[in-house]
């Protein structure tokens, strides 16, 4: 696979017909697509294609505005052209970042049965995930999520039993979709797929029924995203029995009650802010040795830090970066052990009674 220097005969001539008429059906402000001139679209800007066949394989159109207003560099549009469907050899697209002006998802990208990647996210589509999605039985990267202001789902409740047929996904985000799908089901859906590596859920109007499951077999997962749900102070009891478990961000989900104990030894990132735990700080937290970043700020926590600094400085392989403990009711004297851990980077403290 290439994209440039063309080593095959050069680009097919419905591709570049196909490419042509995608690209005319699109207002390119900035001029992202002004490469796109001369007979051989292998080395147009975004395309590449297969060394031996000469056809387009992946097609990378996503924003790549990163230090700039996000809105300089967005393609945009009012429809995808279906002249995309020429590509067969398609197994890689990427439009996220761009203004497809608030557009339904065209239903036509089922039908691209080689995709392993697709990212539409934060492109301003509306309405209803197309059920023919399930058709990408290949892909193991989706990427449907959406601004929080800018949900992807309106209309009546949906349903998302096609994910049933994506069997070698290993990352998805539905993150910022809104309340109109029916959440429960997916999940007990995708607790099938063994090989799910990141599960993002972000603002997904996620509730605690939604998450109530018996029996737990995500045994690849390794990032999940519950942050900005509604989980009604019940924390799921599953998710600290994921033996692969890395990251994990439940913060702003309404959770409240005591602080949870237990918690997976494999985590490097813990995010439980914006919440409104109480209780105390196990020292058993600190044998997460582990963790990269602890974030609880912005909870109820109260006590004092000192058993949990004390067994957390005592790890060999500490490799903790940033502990924010900021805005919550914590006391008592900071502990010397706390100079111990070399690898801290942020340490926030404030608003709290040390």
């Amino acid at each position: 696979m290439h994209g440039g220097n063309v080593e095959a005969a050069g680009c097919h001539d419905d591709e570049r017909k196909a490419l042509l008429e995608f690209k005319h059906g699109l207002i390119d402000p900035s001029g992202r697509l002004s490469s796109r001139v001369g007979e051989d679209c292998c080395k147009w800007k975004g395309v590449s294609y297969h060394n031996r066949t000469g056809r387009v394989v992946h097609l990378k159109l996503r924003n790549p505005c990163s230090n700039c207003e996000w809105f300089d560099d967005m393609l945009e549009g009012d429809k995808i052209s279906p002249s995309l469907l020429v590509l067969k050899d398609l197994n890689y697209l990427d439009l996220s970042g761009n203004f497809f002006f608030e557009t339904e998802i065209p239903a036509f990208l089922g039908s691209l049965r080689k995709l392993r990647y697709l990212n539409l996210s934060n492109s301003f589509f509306v309405g209803p995930i197309p059920p023919n999605f399930g058709n990408l039985s290949r892909l193991t990267h989706l990427d449907l999520s959406a601004f929080d202001d800018k949900p992807v789902i309106m209309g009546d409740t949906h349903h998302l039993e096609w994910l049933s047929r994506l069997s070698f996904l290993k990352y998805l985000n539905l993150g910022g979709l809104g309340f109109s799908y029916e959440y429960k089901a997916m999940i007990q859906t995708l607790n099938s797929h063994p090989s799910l590596e990141e599960l993002h859920l972000h603002n997904c109007g996620l509730s605690s029924a939604d998450l109530n499951i018996s029996f737990v077999n995500f045994t690849s997962l390794r990032v999940l995203d519950l942050s900005d749900n509604d989980l009604n102070c019940t924390l799921p009891h599953w998710v600290f029995n994921l033996k692969n478990l890395v990251h994990l961000d439940l913060s702003g989900s309404n959770l409240c009650g005591q602080f949870p104990d237990g918690i997976v030894d494999s985590l490097e990132h813990l995010d439980l802010s914006d919440n409104e735990i109480g209780g105390r700080l196990s020292s058993n937290l600190g044998k997460l040795c582990n963790l990269r970043n602890l974030k609880l700020s912005h909870n109820a926590i109260s006590g004092e830090i000192t058993g949990f600094v004390n067994t957390l400085s005592a790890c060999s392989n500490n490799s903790l970066e940033t502990l924010d403990l900021g805005s919550n009711a914590f006391m008592g004297n900071l502990p010397d052990t706390l100079g111990y851990i070399k690898s801290l980077k942020v340490l926030q403290l404030q608003n709290n009674s040390f």
